[in-house]
């Protein structure tokens, strides 16, 4: 298991937050104009989407981010392909939490990790 903290996104307040299940991109855009979004590069045999939002994303528009990291592993229960990948985001401010947990499937050679850039 490993943990990542996003540094960057700690203390921002949001505008938006778009991303849904079964989306491969969600989008937090700062009230500063500054974007974040996690993604997944597409290559070949693989797929990585969002599976699950707990929480209401609108917590997360309008106060500052005090929790943003990730919680990546292995789920060795899963039979859905040769190799999969959970990752987990949590987010918060003082309104409320989300945790949105992504899952990456593929048949073990290529990356099923979510990416993630600053615009």
């Amino acid at each position: 298991m490993t943990i990542q903290v996003f540094n960057s996104m700690l203390g921002k307040t949001m505008e938006s937050v778009t991303g849904l299940v079964g989306d491969d991109m969600m989008i937090f855009t700062a009230n500063d104009g500054k974007k974040f979004t996690f993604y997944h590069g597409q290559d070949c045999c693989e797929s990585v989407s969002i599976n699950d939002v707990i929480g209401d994303l609108s917590d997360l528009v309008g106060s500052p981010i005090v929790q943003a990291e990730e919680v990546a592993m292995d789920d060795p229960e899963t039979e859905c392909a040769e190799s999969y990948t959970w990752t987990f985001y949590k987010f918060a401010t003082v309104r409320g939490s989300v945790t949105v947990r992504w899952l990456g499937t593929s048949n073990g050679y290529y990356s099923e990790g979510v990416d993630f850039s600053e615009d």
